[in-house]
């Protein structure tokens, strides 16, 4: 019979290796500010568009969500779960 984990850590290991880290520690690269009126249009309305930036490493809109125990940066989603990004910049 197999050992739980012996099966458990390949699994473990290859969900860690797919994990990136942000750069810069997750501090925001650009300017913040409201999103662009295309991103609104299309982004869920859950988000605070208020504070939005533009990535240039990922090409992706970035919100901060002020939780009750942390400020997180968090990608700008459309209603149907999809980041709403556009192509990076040359």
């Amino acid at each position: 019979m197999p050992r739980p984990l012996l099966i458990a850590s390949p699994l473990i290991l290859l969900a860690l290796a797919a994990c990136e880290p942000v750069p810069g520690g997750g501090a925001p690269s650009g300017p913040t500010s409201t999103a662009p009126e295309a991103v609104a249009a299309i982004a869920a309305p859950y988000q605070d568009l208020t504070r939005v930036r533009w990535r240039s490493e990922d090409g992706c809109y970035w919100y901060t969500h002020e939780g009750p125990v942390e400020t997180t940066e968090l990608p700008v989603r459309t209603s149907a779960g999809n980041p709403i990004c556009t192509r990076p910049r040359p």
